[in-house]
């Protein structure tokens, strides 16, 4: 921004010492970061012996270049005369543009050289755990097991890091949520192997443990090498990722390509559109042939199907007249045939999600109480081969319905890292299901045994996770569907400039700049992070009309529109959006801190004044944001202020809020009060993908891959080896 400034300030026959002065400190400035950028390049260069020649050079050429900058807007002293011959950006503005073309290349070549080095620590690092996983597979005594196993732990806390770090800066949302996917199973996956080689050396002539510690390792394999394919941003022997197309995504190009016939009756060919509504309803097909749909969703999706294909007929009929002949009324007709058959469309869209997600929910519910897991657990205790074998076939028929869920969860997830979300989902119950059948079968024959027993409890802790997982999956889908979410969920009832304070006539729209987007990103992610934490809390919430809850949600969805307002993105557009935003925030609170005091008349005395307290700090830092938002500022700078500090006082308003939901939640479980009540929170790990968001910090996001987890294990590896 820097050098822009410079390329495109006016020559001017007449300038003042401001604008001399000006100049000179933004070339200085250049150099100086130029200066403190080359210094890291350097002492990286110095750390990796194989690129410190190319990295030198890139930090030489970037170093001179902004040397020459500086020389170059040195014009503080243009005044004396005896410095006319001095070759300034006034005299020269070529050798300018010349130098900040060879400083941009040179900071490239930086930056490129650096990434060279994070994907080469990423690979060796691959390479280590692959090597140490190959000495666990042959290993034969369980004190040598113990030793290798602690080194291993070692290496994935690596690798934890690195991958966690570079999910973070991956900037396609969709390799950040194949990423997710991949370290969310090497993270199970460790205690899997833990467990599977554990129950192996314990009985290594069992064929079904054998299977189960295989089918470990081999999934352990694929997600590493998966992490490496993101990174590097290859496929293996050079093939190219085939992602398959979802009804979703189908319908959403159909209608852009039939609408575009507004602007222009000739950029695509009715082949094309024809084609397109044919793959859409091959992809029907895996809703009217499978055995879990309804007879009356079939029927509906056939009938749209046929309405659907009638509607491009009539469509193209009309647009191959309107190509001849370019009439008024054949216009008029042209934009009804658009309008039906996009409508046709949306029905069609509307039904396969209907189909979709009454299926999930229903499945979810039923296998809500694991009663197979359960059975299988016991009768696997009492060495009945029989009942495990009939239990098993039923948790065959389970893992089938779930898979196929996830098959038409896809269809109509909405974003691609949904998509993403529900493919590894349907991967984890197909590989889960054999593998919990493996170590049920491994137990049945040894009932005595503990650690077969251990082993049983860890995949089948691993299937009910993913389905506790897929609650929290349906739940997004259907916000991205009804419009509360668009990669998350954003408030709805947003302001416009004008419509609702007259006086927001008067008063000229404001965006942020980049400079300024810079300045508060951290501020705006602290309030994502805070947003999630909420949605988090109000989830656990059995009762979703609690006033408390719904307040809670609203206050959130606002905070998270605010959020994407500081990147740039969302409905709000300007910094008065914004502020409107934060006035109706403030209500938002103040209604909830109406609905506390209510709420405190039901629970014990005792408990009183605590929520007392909390409702009149909420009344007290909303109050404070409502001033804020309504003061008058004028000029840029103070714009920026406002915007700020309302950004920082709906953190502290959040913040507030994190504390009372949980705090409200267990006085209502005290007291069995009120119409809310907590559900057991479901293990949702922080790393799953949820277009944020469950977004958290890098630190806790890196976190989340079972560092901790694996510290642990390798801690308690000494209590391994003395048993």
């Amino acid at each position: 921004s820097q050098i822009t400034t410079l390329i495109n300030h006016k020559d001017k026959p007449k300038r003042s010492d401001k604008t001399l002065q000006a100049i000179q400190r933004v070339g200085q400035a250049v150099n100086l970061a130029v200066g403190r950028f080359v210094t890291v390049g350097e002492a990286i260069a110095n750390e990796n012996h194989e690129l410190k020649e190319e990295m030198s050079v890139a930090c030489i050429e970037a170093r001179r270049a902004g040397e020459t900058i500086a020389q170059l807007t040195d014009v503080a002293s243009l005044d004396h005369p005896e410095s006319d011959s001095h070759i300034t950006i006034f005299t020269d503005k070529t050798g300018v543009v010349k130098a900040a073309r060879l400083l941009l290349s040179s900071v490239t070549k930086v930056l490129v050289l650096a990434d060279r080095i994070v994907i080469k620590q990423i690979i060796t690092s691959r390479n280590k755990v692959l090597a140490t996983m190959e000495q666990l597979e042959k290993v034969s005594s369980f004190q040598e097991f113990v030793q290798i196993f602690s080194q291993f732990g070692n290496e994935m806390v690596e690798f934890a890091h690195l991958t966690g770090d570079r999910q973070n800066d991956l900037k396609d949302e969709k390799k950040k949520a194949r990423m997710a996917a991949s370290r969310a199973v090497l993270e199970k996956c460790t205690m899997m192997l833990l467990t599977a080689s554990k129950t192996c050396l314990r009985h290594p002539d069992c064929e079904s443990a054998r299977i189960n510690k295989n089918g470990v390792f081999h999934r352990m394999r694929l997600a590493l090498e998966q992490v490496i394919e993101i990174v590097t941003d290859s496929r293996p022997n050079g093939e190219n990722e085939m992602a398959p197309i979802s009804i979703y995504s189908g319908i959403k190009e159909f209608k852009n390509k039939v609408e575009g016939l507004r602007e222009n009756l000739y950029f695509l060919s009715k082949e094309n559109l024809s084609t397109m509504l044919e793959v859409i309803l091959e992809h029907t097909e895996d809703f009217t042939d499978s055995a879990y749909t309804s007879h009356e969703h079939r029927e509906h999706i056939l009938e749209l199907s046929k309405q659907a294909k009638m509607e491009l007929e009539q469509l193209v009929s009309v647009w191959m007249q309107a190509q001849n002949q370019k009439t008024k009324d054949l216009m008029e007709d042209l934009e009804v045939a658009i309008l039906k058959t996009c409508q046709c469309m949306n029905e069609l869209k509307r039904e396969v999600h209907s189909a979709a997600t009454s299926l999930a929910a229903d499945l979810l519910k039923y296998h809500t109480d694991h009663m197979v897991l359960k059975a299988l657990k016991i009768t696997g205790v009492e060495g009945n081969l029989e009942a495990v074998a009939e239990y098993t076939c039923k948790l065959s028929e389970q893992k089938e319905q779930l898979v196929e869920m996830c098959r038409l969860l896809r269809h109509v997830s909405g974003t691609e890292p949904l998509e993403i979300t529900c493919i590894h989902a349907e991967d984890t119950f197909q590989v889960t299901g054999p593998q919990i059948i493996s170590a049920a079968e491994t137990l049945a024959l040894h009932p005595s045994s503990k650690i077969a027993k251990e082993n049983l409890e860890v995949f089948c802790e691993a299937w009910e996770s993913q389905l506790s997982d897929m609650s929290m999956l349906l739940r997004e889908i259907n916000d991205v569907f009804e419009g509360r979410r668009g990669e998350k969920r954003v408030y709805l009832s947003l302001p416009r400039p004008g419509k609702h304070n007259a006086n927001l006539k008067a008063l000229k729209p404001v965006k942020l700049d980049t400079e300024e987007q810079a300045k508060i990103a951290k501020l705006g992610l602290e309030l994502h992070l805070l947003t999630s934490d909420v949605d988090s809390e109000t989830e656990k919430w059995e009762d979703q009309e609690n006033e408390i809850v719904q307040h809670g949600q609203g206050m959130s969805s606002m905070a998270y529109s605010m959020y994407l307002f500081t990147r740039g993105e969302g409905l709000l557009k300007t910094t008065q959006d914004l502020f409107h935003q934060a006035e109706i925030f403030a209500t938002e609170g103040t209604k909830l801190a109406s609905a506390l005091h209510a709420f405190s008349d039901q629970v014990h005395s005792d408990d009183k004044p605590l929520l007392l307290l909390e409702a009149e700090k909420l009344t007290s830092v909303c109050k404070q944001l409502q001033i804020t938002a309504k003061a008058s500022v004028q000029g840029k700078s103070a714009t920026f202020t406002k915007v700020d500090a309302c950004i920082l006082k709906t953190r502290n308003v959040m913040t507030l809020l994190c504390q009372l939901l949980p705090l409200c939640c267990k006085l209502l479980r005290k007291n069995k009060a009120g119409n809310g009540c907590l559900k057991p929170a479901p293990p949702w790990r922080e790393d799953r993908i949820r277009t944020g968001t469950n977004a958290h910090t890098p630190e806790r996001r890196a976190e989340t891959f079972g560092i901790k987890t694996l510290e642990n294990h390798v801690t308690n590896m000494t209590f391994l080896e003395s048993k």
